[in-house]
């Protein structure tokens, strides 16, 4: 199949040398080992098939009308414009995904540092070597972190210092939790000093972090339920509100307009005339608001709880769904009260 549509070489001609090793690089921050040259092809005929439809389906029939000139420089902007925007889209998508995947290894390895730490100072009491620790404290409950020392294991094992490999490890990943936890392994390596003694200090130190997380996200619990309330319950409350304020406001507009036609007191009344809203377009507009202040919010209560966005993803799906189920709602009670009471 590969050699009938060239996938894979369709794949790596679109990405430039100079790329590929950041590209890789990337990618196994991610757990992905190998460069997936065969789908960036696919996705080159993927892009050029929607392009294709979007074309004869889309634009063809007004690019059809125009002159001759005009169509060949419209086709050329629609096959060179469409397919970037595709392609782009789909690629920032993939890089989301990819930065969260990443962000999720990263968190599960400092999640599990301390007890490893623990169990190669453990081995170090024990009599092994260093390099030996690191190899015997691999465990399957460690997980990814097991996988990344193993490689570290690996290169020191193939001639590689312990020094480098540990500070490759680090360095692969945006943590500084591994980041100072490996450069003062190493430090205390290189000054020939207690690893074990640093190692039981370190892993005090970073369960001692954990608590302290803990406590904060306890203590902004107040301010997270807050912002909950607001955009889960207060604001589609608001909005249907004001849904309904148009209503009446428009047919009170409408009720003076028409007193003002038949002569009664046309002074006051001669500029009132018809409110020039679209219920429908408040509608969509009111629930496009929504969405936007549930995205955002969430992103919000993530940095409060966790310090960062990418934790927070999980929230996105909950606030934007609860905040437009909960809009529907209030709508329907609002406008039933509304009308009942409000009659014209």
């Amino acid at each position: 199949m590969k050699k009938i549509i060239f996938i894979y070489e369709f794949g790596k001609a679109f990405i430039p040398r100079t790329v590929r090793p950041k590209l890789r690089k990337y990618l196994l921050k991610a757990g992905i080992t190998e460069v997936p040259y065969g789908f960036f092809g696919l996705l080159f005929y993927v892009t050029y098939l929607f392009t294709f439809l979007v074309y004869f389906f889309g634009f063809w029939g007004t690019i059809s009308k125009q002159p001759g000139y005009l169509v060949f420089i419209y086709a050329f902007l629609v096959w060179i414009i469409i397919p970037l925007l595709f392609m782009g889209v789909f690629i920032l998508g993939i890089y989301l995904y990819l930065d969260i995947k990443i962000f999720n290894r990263t968190k599960k390895m400092e999640d599990v540092l301390p007890d490893y730490l623990q169990e190669v100072s453990s081995n170090l009491k024990g009599g092994l070597a260093f390099e030996k620790s690191l190899w015997v404290a691999i465990k399957p409950r460690f997980g990814i972190l097991s996988n990344e020392i193993a490689l570290a294991a690996k290169k020191v094992m193939t001639g590689t210092d312990i020094d480098v490999a540990l500070n490759d490890f680090a360095g692969k990943y945006n943590s500084p939790m591994l980041k100072r936890s490996m450069e003062l392994i190493v430090s205390e390596i290189q000054s020939g000093g207690k690893v074990a003694d640093i190692l039981d200090q370190i892993v005090e130190n970073l369960k001692k972090t954990k608590s302290l997380k803990d406590e904060l996200t306890a203590s902004v619990l107040t301010y997270m339920i807050f912002i909950g309330a607001i955009v889960i319950f207060i604001s589609p409350m608001l909005f249907a509100l004001a849904y309904n304020l148009l209503i009446v406001i428009s047919k009170v507009a409408a009720l003076l307009a028409t007193t003002a036609a038949t002569g009664a007191t046309p002074g006051l009344l001669s500029n009132v005339g018809n409110i020039d809203v679209d219920k429908d377009d408040f509608i969509w507009f009111s629930r496009i608001a929504l969405a936007v202040i549930a995205f955002f919010s969430s992103m919000i209560v993530s940095i409060i709880e966790k310090g960062n966005i990418q934790a927070g993803v999980k929230y996105i799906p909950m606030f934007v769904v609860s905040t437009e189920l909960f809009y529907i709602v209030a709508f329907k009670i609002m406008t039933a009260v509304v009308s009942a009471f409000v009659t014209f």
